[in-house]
């Protein structure tokens, strides 16, 4: 079974399924981004007609390989006005192969308001009309959906926010239990669906018999054993993240005073034991949740879990680092029941957690609500999900809410918000948001691994020496995982085991029959990234977008750091285009 790309056109309903030949040998992030270069004019409006949104698969899925089930999601962002690639997990990428593809293209625009749904399967494509799920949140959403299409219908949605085109609304991914609780989170790909009047997709796998072709099925599975031991055998991917999820960095990024607390003002927080992984983990077990989780199926590392409320009625799934220190310690709050609830609140919406904790950050800046009221914050978010004028600014992202509110302090770069690791200590991440074509963004290329876990090396972070080179070569490293769909967590193990690379390549050479190397890996990642710093170069950025805030030249304690890098000292983090 060759695969194909289906491309769709909004406007007209009509369809064609293509033979890749054009993008030949690339997949997920690599395919999404030589697309949207190739085909999307740099100057166009997001949410108009030339915009695309790409679906793409990693060059590895369907493979039942360990991690290998993440999709990319690709377009021109509404909210960076830049190239965007949004990861997530769930079962769509993995349900692509089935249907003998490897990516769809959304493209055009519709000439009414009318809401469809998109039903897929691997002969033909069927637009059916959204009914009453139009402006339905996504969790009653899906339960229609799962009662039209049966409980483990694959699928991919907006909320209310993409309904609306904000620029923070997400693009929620069903998981193994068909639930829509896997984002496309950052850079809102779920307006550039929206404006397409795309309420749902639905892959309709239920006539397929497609198998995908793998060219040497006794290697790979050889190198899958391979592959699995070197994830098995790693402390974070093997015990760290599965024991306590992502949430485990809390106390290690506060301990080592790099937790941005009260929007960027200190690095520790006082109250970090009440949101920590060990109090999650202790919470979820207390409540018969369920500690280890997988996002897709064929995941090993389980970081995801099952989070109940005070009643052990469930509440939400993926609840993530992330999301904890943007409702915790960025806003002072310390209720990690408020916070999950915030975290289940976005989900519904299709709303980002990280752009929407910092929107409430702009909020206490201007007193709209006082720093750590939670039940604020929580009827804040709330109004997103109401489509209210409020929920409007609240929902289009900080940049906006600050310039709504009269706030100075923005934690942005190229207009999005930055995660959770201050760039004053942790520079490495630091020179990553600065320089990624995707905005302020952590997974683009993770530093922490050697600012502060000491995975594939160490790299002081508080200091400037070497974290100009990690940030660049991590940059790569990223876009061919993220190219190959898989979960950027393997990279903890891949940088600490010298067969991690090299396994690598040999996946992709046993799966289609052609010499790949550890260059060729590499090469990948360039690929991508040229193909996304030369977007960003037509689209009018230049070295001058690649900023952090004026702020971050205060000192940061507890370390007294600043940020003192200048625009032509990161530059060199950068491939050249």
């Amino acid at each position: 079974m060759a695969q194909k790309i289906l491309r769709i056109n909004t406007r007209t309903k009509e369809y064609v399924f293509e033979d890749v030949t054009t993008y030949a040998k690339l997949g997920g992030r690599a395919l999404t981004s030589r697309i949207i270069n190739t085909e999307v004019p740099a100057d166009a409006h997001p949410l108009s007609s030339d915009n695309k949104i790409v679906f793409a698969a990693g060059i590895l899925a369907g493979t039942n390989l360990a991690n290998s089930g993440r999709l990319s999601v690709g377009a021109k962002s509404p909210l960076t006005q830049g190239i965007k690639e949004s990861n997530a997990g769930g079962q769509f990428a993995q349900t692509l192969p089935k249907l003998g593809l490897l990516a769809i293209i959304f493209e055009d625009k519709p000439e009414t308001d009318d809401f469809s749904i998109v039903r897929i399967n691997e002969n033909s494509v069927e637009f059916l009309p959204a009914g009453e799920i139009a402006g339905m949140q996504t969790y009653a959403a899906q339960k229609k959906l799962q009662a039209k299409f049966g409980e483990k219908a694959v699928t991919a949605m907006v909320g209310p926010a993409g309904e609306c085109c904000l620029q923070a609304s997400t693009i929620q991914f069903s998981d193994p239990e068909g639930l829509p609780t896997r984002s496309a989170g950052r850079g809102g790909m779920g307006a550039v669906l929206g404006s397409k009047k795309i309420k749902a997709i639905f892959l309709d796998t239920a006539t397929s018999n497609q198998k995908l072709e793998i060219a040497n099925m006794d290697d790979l599975k050889e190198i899958r054993k391979e592959w699995t031991d070197i994830l098995l055998k790693h402390p974070v991917t093997s015990q760290g993240l599965p024991a306590y999820g992502t949430a485990v960095l809390v106390s290690i990024v506060n301990e080592a005073g790099a937790l941005p607390t009260k929007n960027f003002r200190e690095g520790k927080f006082d109250q970090v034991e009440k949101i920590c992984g060990e109090t999650l983990a202790n919470t979820i077990t207390e409540r018969k949740g369920k500690v280890k989780h997988g996002c897709h199926t064929g995941c090993i590392i389980q970081c995801s879990q099952v989070y109940n409320d005070k009643d052990g009625n469930f509440l939400t799934t993926g609840f993530e680092y992330e999301t904890i220190w943007g409702f915790g310690a960025h806003l002072l709050i310390d209720d990690l029941d408020a916070i999950a609830t915030m975290d289940r609140t976005c989900d519904e919406i299709g709303i980002d957690t990280i752009e929407m904790a910092s929107s409430l950050a702009m909020a206490m800046e201007a007193g709209v609500i006082a720093w750590g009221d939670a039940e604020g914050a929580l009827n804040l978010l709330r109004e997103v999900g109401k489509k209210s004028p409020l929920g409007r600014i609240i929902g289009n992202g900080t940049g906006f809410t600050a310039a709504a509110f009269g706030v100075d302090r923005i934690p942005t770069v190229k207009n999005q918000a930055l995660p959770a690791y201050d760039p004053r200590a942790v520079k490495g991440i630091g020179v990553t948001y600065a320089t990624t074509p995707m905005g302020g963004d952590h997974t683009a290329g993770y530093s922490v691994c050697q600012n502060l876990l000491s995975c594939g090396g160490t790299v002081d972070g508080l200091k400037k020496e070497g974290n100009i080179e990690i940030s660049k070569n991590l940059q790569i490293a990223t876009a061919a995982i993220d190219s190959l769909g898989l979960c950027l967590f393997v990279a903890f193990a891949v940088l600490d085991d010298e067969r991690g690379v090299p396994c690598m390549a040999k996946m992709v050479s046993a799966l289609t029959g052609q010499d790949y190397s550890v260059d060729d890996i590499l090469n990948l990642g360039i690929t991508c990234l040229t193909d996304e710093l030369a977007f960003n170069k037509k689209a009018g950025f230049t070295k001058l977008d690649d900023r952090l805030p004026r702020f971050f030249a205060e000192n940061f304690p507890p370390h007294n750091v600043t940020w003192d890098f200048t625009e032509d000292e990161t530059e060199k983090a950068k491939v050249l285009v």
